[in-house]
C-alpha cells in the first residue's frame, strides 16, 4: 500500500516555503474562493468553472491536509460537505488581497 508522506519543507527562503503550499494553478483560486464564506464543493465548482471536478478534489485534500482548509461533513441524505477556511488559511487573506489587487490594477485594467 502507498501512503502519502507528509510534506517537509526544505527551504531557507520564506516565499518558497509559502509556495510550497499554496504553488500551483489552483491553490491560491480555491483559498481566494473561499476568502470570506463556507462554501460547498458544488459552489466552488461554480465560482472557479475551468477546474476539473477530479483536480478540485484532489486539490482540496492537500489544502485540508496542509491545515489550510476544515472539511466538514454531515451525516444527512443527501450528504453535505462543507469547506472553510482554517485560522492558518484566513492568516493568508492579506496576502490574497493583494495579489487580487495587483491582478487588477495591473492586469484586467491593462485591458480595458
Amino acid at each position: 500500500m502507498v501512503t502519502k508522506e507528509e510534506k517537509t519543507i526544505d527551504t531557507a527562503c520564506p516565499v518558497s516555503a509559502m509556495l510550497e503550499l499554496i504553488g500551483g494553478k489552483w491553490k491560491p483560486v480555491i483559498l481566494y474562493c473561499l476568502r470570506s464564506d463556507t462554501r460547498r464543493f458544488g459552489e466552488i465548482a461554480t465560482r472557479i468553472p475551468s477546474i476539473s471536478r477530479k483536480v478540485l478534489t484532489d486539490q482540496l485534500k492537500e489544502l485540508e491536509q496542509d491545515n489550510l482548509i476544515v472539511r466538514v461533513q454531515f451525516n444527512e441524505t443527501p450528504p453535505r460537505v462543507e469547506y472553510s477556511l482554517s485560522e492558518l488559511g484566513k492568516s493568508m487573506a492579506p496576502v490574497l488581497a493583494e495579489m487580487a489587487k495587483w491582478g487588477t490594477e495591473n492586469i484586467f485594467n491593462q485591458r480595458a
